[in-house]
């Protein structure tokens, strides 16, 4: 990054509503705003490796003791023992039962009937919505982790919203996201049936909670790509090169300098490869699945 060679790419995160790309090379750190017309070439050095453990307490990853290596083509970016003490994944499993921190419970909506409910750390603001590509989130109640947590499972118990959703199914419905308004009723409506199932609740309700759109932070306005190359696949010695498009959480588009289709690459398989300069020119070394429009879902009952 930056001309410089020996980078290794830490992944990227969003900070202060900006999308950035971090890389290490000997214990420095840099950091890169990954925004819409960049044009971006990277050659990528292999072996790839573990990414290192985020630890309670700490405001960077530890580099990995192990030196691990992972799968080239995996979408883990930790070994396994840097896996057992990484603590956002611990909070993910449920391995982790307080932690003094504040937490807000959310709801996030990604189009169709994918309605998430989720928990984030108070003091990451909107940053994990944004990491997960949200078109329309909503805050909903706020409090400890123990009773933010509770209510969580609360909600995904009774079906209004579930915790998990796939890149792949999030990405389906981006081509078929509804209007500005049609997007924030949804929301709402959705806002007003969860403060109603939590009434009770240990935790702070927030029945009027701000709507927050995101659709044009990700370039969404007018949709995907009608037809695009998903990266589903990375070797050493991979080239891959293009103008990014606004990135979509940790997905990029990246437009090629052949005018051929975008490749569509998440952030996260560069995560543990080497990155060095490359010349602009066409991708290599990279395995890709065709995406193409489908029809809207009403499209064949209107014919009729």
């Amino acid at each position: 990054m930056d001309g410089q060679a020996g980078w290794r790419c830490t992944g990227l995160h969003w900070q202060d509503g900006r999308p950035v790309l971090g890389a290490v090379l000997a214990g420095r750190r840099h950091e890169r705003v990954v925004a819409a017309g960049t044009e971006v070439s990277w050659r990528l050095r292999g072996p790839r490796y573990c990414s290192g453990p985020w630890l309670a307490g700490e405001t960077d990853r530890r580099p990995c003791p192990h030196r691990a290596e992972i799968e080239p083509s995996g979408g883990a970016v930790l070994c396994v023992p840097c896996q057992a003490v990484d603590r956002g994944l611990a909070l993910a499993r449920d391995r982790i039962l307080d932690d003094g921190r504040t937490y807000l419970l959310y709801l996030a909506w990604f189009g169709g009937d994918l309605a998430k409910v989720g928990l984030t750390a108070e003091q990451r603001g909107h940053a994990r919505l944004q990491e997960q590509g949200a078109p329309v989130f909503t805050v909903v109640a706020r409090g400890p982790l123990p009773a933010v947590r509770r209510a969580e499972l609360t909600v995904s118990g009774a079906g209004l919203a579930r915790e998990r959703f796939g890149v792949r199914a999030k990405a389906e419905q981006w081509w078929h996201l509804p209007g500005p308004a049609e997007r924030a009723a949804r929301v709402a409506e959705l806002r007003a049936a969860v403060v109603g199932l939590l009434a009770g609740h240990p935790v702070e309700l927030f029945p009027a909670g701000e709507v927050v759109d995101q659709v044009g932070l990700f370039g969404l306005t007018d949709g995907p790509p009608r037809t695009y190359r998903e990266v589903v696949g990375l070797a050493d010695g991979a080239a891959v090169s293009g103008t990014l498009r606004a990135p979509i959480g940790r997905q990029l588009f990246l437009d090629q300098p052949d005018g051929g289709e975008p490749l569509l690459l998440d952030a996260r398989r560069l995560t543990g490869w080497g990155l060095s300069p490359a010349p602009s020119g066409p991708c290599s070394g990279v395995e890709v699945r065709a995406h193409r429009r489908p029809p809207a879902p009403d499209a064949q009952r209107a014919l009729f």
